[in-house]
């Protein structure tokens, strides 16, 4: 069955990467692994650029030299949300008695990559370039498309949730349903050395 793969990158890596040794994720690997019998025609890979902190500020760096392993992936292909960073005041649970109950705190968040991920997912399928469509994420906002993908276009939709939850709605819509879990992970990293057509790379030091 020719698939697309659709991967909501932030909540892949928040899901089942984040203070984990697998970051270094192949995720044609991992499609093949979980995807048996589907010949993967496209993985598209939604993601967002994110900036350095002074906490982190080697993250970009991180990122781009995952984004180049991506990259040596022939079937997958980057479209690119952005983050908003703003100063907000919120409430705090326990403010000390005599001080202010709210506190100015530096809030990011990324936008894009959903509505990105649910037009591609539509619009592909408008065109017939898929039989079967894969969502890679557990986000409740993405039921809608994946609702009319396979109501109004009757096509497959199978869904591989990186979070340890389940999404209830997906989990009840969904064509197929599956879990990613640590030894798919383990089994689909890539090697610690790569080649592209700029030269040779390395997964970075603290992955």
């Amino acid at each position: 069955m020719k698939t697309y793969v659709y991967v909501d990158a932030f909540n892949l890596y928040f899901g089942c990467c984040r203070g984990t040794p697998f970051k270094w994720l192949d995720i044609n690997r991992l499609c093949q692994f979980k995807l048996p019998g589907h010949q993967i025609e496209k993985i598209k890979y939604f993601t967002a650029r994110v900036h350095a902190r002074p906490a982190d500020p080697d993250q970009p760096v991180r990122q781009q030299v995952y984004l180049r392993a991506l990259k040596t992936i022939p079937c997958l292909e980057i479209y690119y949300g952005h983050f908003l960073t703003h100063v907000v005041n919120m409430p705090l649970a326990h403010p000390p008695p005599g001080t202010s109950p709210c506190v100015a705190v530096v809030k990011t968040e990324e936008k894009g990559s959903d509505v990105n991920l649910a037009t591609h997912l539509l619009h592909d399928g408008h065109n017939n370039r898929y039989e079967c469509a894969v969502v890679v994420s557990g986000d409740s906002d993405l039921l809608a498309p994946v609702e009319i993908v396979m109501a109004e276009l009757k096509r497959p939709v199978g869904v591989l949730n990186p979070q340890k939850q389940d999404c209830r709605v997906l989990l009840k819509q969904a064509t197929f349903y599956k879990h990613i879990r640590k030894g798919v992970l383990v089994a689909s990293q890539f090697a610690p050395t790569l080649r592209d057509a700029h030269g040779v790379f390395s997964k970075p030091p603290s992955w």
